[in-house]
């Protein structure tokens, strides 16, 4: 192990150690003089009404990724994982997505939320050009859109692990079950479901991870506007240290951004593991 442990520890290990460090300082990055200020930027954070703002959108950005991209990502794996001719083809054309970079994806998203863009253009096409909106433009809606790229780039990673999961059902329990009398919905109940337990906790332990650290696709879009209605912790923490040089302070929400994805994963694999062990 010690060849893979020693890059991990110069790489990830100390400068993690050393960035908490900085969170108790008001290091502007620059200057290699800086001073001791205790809890003073973990008080600012919460006294701060945009970092409670963000920590809102970022909580929601998690929660809403999370089911969709599950959701969808299971249903798409489901109906790939029988006998349809063109079924590998489909989960191509559903995993391209993940493999194209997030900036790529954003850009993309970005031309398509333009007022004259292809959503607008559709929307009039058949008869409802009352819903077209400046999707990025728009405050009540600007979070919402940023969700549906997240989810459209990622489901189809979902779904692939939800494949691999159901290649461990057997085949025999799903037909024995269908000669009692079960029908889809109970299959999937009692057969399916606990033993993608370990699929769904990979899932959602990665969805939720990746929910907290959105940024890429934020940045580009809309760089947390309008009105910061889309502004993340990842947001926040880039625009204080690299536009406001306040180092200090974004070391301190790096590290309770860091502790609410432990606190979420943790609860979340155990509530997981505990379903799945009934």
């Amino acid at each position: 192990m010690l060849p893979a442990a020693v890059p991990y520890l110069f790489v990830v290990v100390i400068p993690s150690v050393q960035g908490t460090g900085f969170a108790f300082t008001d290091w502007d990055g620059l200057n290699p003089d800086w001073s001791f200020v205790g809890l003073d930027n973990f008080a600012r954070l919460f006294d701060d009404p945009q970092a409670m703002r963000a920590l809102r959108n970022t909580l929601t950005l998690v929660v809403t990724v999370t089911l969709l991209e599950n959701g969808i990502g299971l249903l798409l794996a489901l109906a790939l994982n029988g006998k349809l001719k063109s079924r590998n083809v489909l989960r191509l054309i559903f995993f391209t997505p993940v493999v194209v970079i997030s900036v790529v994806v954003a850009f993309l998203w970005q031309f398509i939320y333009t007022p004259d863009g292809p959503v607008n253009e559709v929307l009039r096409g058949v008869g409802l050009g009352s819903l077209a909106s400046n999707w990025l433009g728009d405050p009540k809606l600007a979070l919402w859109a940023i969700a549906v790229i997240v989810v459209w780039q990622f489901a189809g990673y979902s779904m692939v692990i939800f494949l691999a999961g159901l290649q461990s059902v057997p085949e025999e329990q799903l037909e024995a079950a269908a000669l009692d009398g079960a029908g889809p919905v109970t299959r999937f109940w009692y057969i399916i479901r606990p033993l993608l337990a370990p699929a769904i906790t990979v899932n959602l332990m990665l969805s939720l991870v990746r929910g907290f650290m959105i940024f890429d696709q934020i940045w580009v879009t809309t760089q947390g506007g309008p009105a910061q209605s889309t502004d993340s912790l990842s947001t926040l923490l880039y625009r204080n240290a690299f536009q406001y040089g306040e180092f200090g302070y974004s070391a301190a929400l790096a590290v309770v951004l860091t502790v609410f994805i432990g606190v979420v994963a943790v609860v979340q694999y155990r509530f997981v593991l505990r379903g799945g062990n009934k």
